[in-house]
């Protein structure tokens, strides 16, 4: 248990030290933001400081931080060390620079940003590459949630009760979406979200407490493969575990939050600081899926089978149950609140904010004033449709190439970051090393991906390196011209 004290007790010294570092580095201003300069009563809205975080902590953590880093513990413990390092120093530089980058350009949405700092051609591709992610992560975190209901109601509902209906619970989600969506950020998501947000922490306490309370043991960073299927862990864990080290989807959620924030030096609290608390829920339920399942030869079998036999969110509740879940009151089992409220919730919370944003890319794109209400009506009917019809797709299909756009995304904004800081002669390596690191991850896992082009690892470890270099190279060339000046 020591790794998992000590990986927690590096994300939270993280915030207060190398965080507080990387902002300085950018270097924050008491300049008018966006939220004041803009209010216009729908997007434009100042918010306090302490409901932007937890409304934040909900944008970003949708199914990753849980369904990941289970998914990641199949490989062993020594994921800690991708949850822990990568949300340091990859996570939450990627959050705090999309989102102070947009706070510096007006607030406009992530396709907007790299386009500035990356050339209208990045530019084109990221209007098109985000909106398809957006709609994709919507969809996820509406199927995902619905089929999580329908598990939790079987066998306590009569057989063909609406409450044992996918479509039933997909309807309502998709109903709640276009709600939150369209009406003006402070009217559902600032008023609901907070709550929301601390259940979210509640539950992840929950959780990590009951492992003890129980008695399980969360086993040592072990760094060889723990895999029962002998997975490579470079680069699948680094796919697999994305939002709770590091997400692309996060930069389309930042514009959000930047567009209330009323004070620069907010920046940190609000993009590092949910970052750092995402990073702390993904480790707590990869430590679950460490400790409580059984191992044969020290492989993650157990949780295999598991995962196997229920799926992702049989396994979700299977963890609340045996660590929470035999705490009642009043004969109500806390595994199941918790399940309810956290895992259930959370997701929807994403998913709403993933329509929104993809809303605010296309206003961006063409240039459409978002406060009159039928136009803010034209974009986000026809984005609901096009995530009803996704979603009758099979969830694992969607899931994967989501979570590859999702690791592609993180890539292309912290190279952004990377050229915005070369422009500033300030210290750009701290955006460049996770720039270059993800660039690998994204380019050896398209080639090696069963979902891609499935390549051996002969070929696909070399093409990687061929790969990266050849797109760090791209984007070094964005550096050159502001050097000569």
């Amino acid at each position: 248990m020591i790794s998992f004290f000590s990986c927690l007790a590096l994300l939270i010294l993280s915030y207060f030290t190398y965080a507080k570092y990387v902002e300085r580095v950018f270097g924050p201003t008491n300049a008018q933001t966006p939220a004041v300069r803009f209010a216009n009563g729908v997007d434009y809205v100042p918010m306090p400081l302490w409901r932007m975080i937890l409304v934040q902590l909900l944008n970003i953590a949708g199914l990753g931080p849980v369904f990941g880093a289970i998914s990641g513990a199949l490989w062993g413990p020594s994921v800690f060390l991708w949850i822990t390092f990568g949300t340091i120093f990859a996570g939450a530089v990627h959050d705090f620079a999309c989102g102070f980058l947009s706070l510096r350009n007006n607030g406009q949405s992530v396709a907007e940003i790299t386009g500035i700092y990356l050339g209208p051609l990045v530019k084109k591709f990221m209007h098109v590459f985000s909106v398809i992610l957006l709609v994709m992560v919507g969809t996820v975190f509406a199927v995902g949630p619905a089929n999580l209901l329908v598990f939790l109601f079987k066998g306590h509902v009569a057989t063909g009760s609406l409450l044992a209906n996918t479509y039933f619970w997909l309807a309502l989600i998709f109903l709640y979406y276009f709600m939150a969506t369209f009406l003006p950020i402070d009217k559902i998501i600032g008023k609901v979200y907070p709550f929301f947000g601390i259940c979210l922490l509640l539950m992840a306490l929950g959780v990590s407490a009951g492992i003890f309370m129980q008695g399980y043991r969360i086993p040592e960073i072990a760094l060889h493969n723990l895999h029962p299927s002998n997975l490579p862990i470079w680069p699948l864990m680094f796919v697999t575990v994305a939002c709770g080290a590091i997400s692309g989807f996060h930069a389309t959620q930042s514009p959000l939050m930047a567009r209330c924030i009323t004070n620069e030096y907010q920046s940190r609290q609000v993009f590092a600081g949910a970052m750092v608390m995402e990073g702390i829920i993904a480790l707590i339920w990869a430590a679950a899926g460490c400790a409580i399942y059984e191992k044969t030869g020290g492989l993650m079998t157990g949780l295999q089978a598991m995962l196997a036999q229920a799926g992702q969110a049989g396994v979700v509740y299977d963890i609340c149950l045996k660590t929470i879940g035999p705490l009642k009151l009043n004969g109500i089992s806390f595994g199941l609140l918790f399940v309810m409220i956290g895992v259930i919730v959370c997701p929807i919370t994403s998913g709403d904010t993933a329509f929104r944003a993809s809303r605010l890319v296309l206003a961006d794109w063409f240039n459409i004033d978002q406060k009159p209400f039928l136009k803010r009506l034209r974009l986000s009917v026809p984005l609901l449709l096009a995530g009803v019809i996704i979603s009758q797709l099979p969830y694992d299909v969607i899931w994967r190439y989501f979570s590859w756009s999702n690791q592609t995304l993180a890539m292309i904004v912290l190279w952004a970051a990377t050229v915005y800081l070369h422009q500033k002669k300030q210290n750009y390596f701290i955006a460049l090393v996770p720039a270059i690191f993800m660039t690998a991850v994204s380019s050896t896992y398209f080639l090696i991906a069963p979902e891609c082009l499935h390549l051996s690892k002969i070929l696909a470890y070399p093409l990687g390196l061929v790969f990266t270099a050849l797109i760090s190279g791209f984007f070094i060339t964005k550096m050159r011209p502001q050097s000569k000046k």
